[in-house]
């Protein structure tokens, strides 16, 4: 199957989760697919059927169901190849799927997985809190390594001067930081600026009202 831009369009979301990393990276693509809204406390049978994995985000292309956040970035980027959406060459889409692949693992994974569902790592309830720990210490660990990338990058965006779906990525794990207490302006200039340039976009100016996420920070 080819993509076509023409199929129809949804995007299963849930307010405050990555999916919105995905709904940024598809108004980026000049697509408006059809919201559905699953509440975190409200997971049907019926979204189950869909993606027994019972996460967001999902898009569907068509009849074609597709899940995790690597995988759907490179479909909305294929639905709008011009706008380079993985990287505008070889070199620049190797390095957006490094940076996913960690973010999705590490950070995402064991550190917000360990953090906010200690039940997926042990089933003594009693060491939760030596597994919350841990995963704090991994989010600051991912926080420190994603900061001295970008630094030594030097570049507008993670993936060379142009936005791709990675920095919609960045953003949710800058905002989750915030979410969590952890003073992501002061402790990482670099990420910090990368989150303040992509939070003036269009795009996601759009998909926060969407998304009932409401952000005050100080332009640097």
């Amino acid at each position: 199957m080819s993509f076509n831009s023409k199929l129809p369009l949804k995007l299963w979301y849930s307010p405050g989760a990555c999916s919105i990393a995905a709904h940024i990276t598809l108004l980026e693509a000049g697509l408006q697919p059809e919201l559905i809204c699953i509440e975190f406390a409200d997971m049907t049978e019926e979204f189950a059927r869909l993606n027994p994995k019972r996460k967001v985000p999902v898009l569907a292309v068509g009849d074609q169901v597709i899940t995790e956040m690597p995988a759907i970035l490179t479909a909305i980027s294929a639905l709008n190849p011009d706008r380079k959406l993985m990287g505008k060459d070889t070199l620049e889409t190797v390095r957006a799927y490094e940076w996913l692949n960690y973010l999705s693992g590490v950070l995402h994974g064991q550190g917000y997985g360990g953090l906010w569902r200690p039940e997926r790592f042990v089933n003594d309830a009693s060491v939760y809190p030596l597994v919350k720990e841990k995963a704090r210490q991994t989010i600051k660990d991912c926080y420190t390594f994603i900061d001295g990338k970008l630094k030594q990058a030097n570049t507008a965006y993670s993936v060379g001067n142009s936005f791709t779906g990675v920095d919609a990525f960045l953003l949710v794990f800058y905002l989750w930081g915030i979410r969590i207490k952890i003073d992501m302006d002061a402790g990482y200039p670099s990420y910090a600026a990368l989150a303040h340039r992509v939070l003036e976009r269009e795009s996601v100016i759009a998909a926060q009202k969407v998304h009932r996420l409401k952000v005050k920070y100080v332009k640097l």
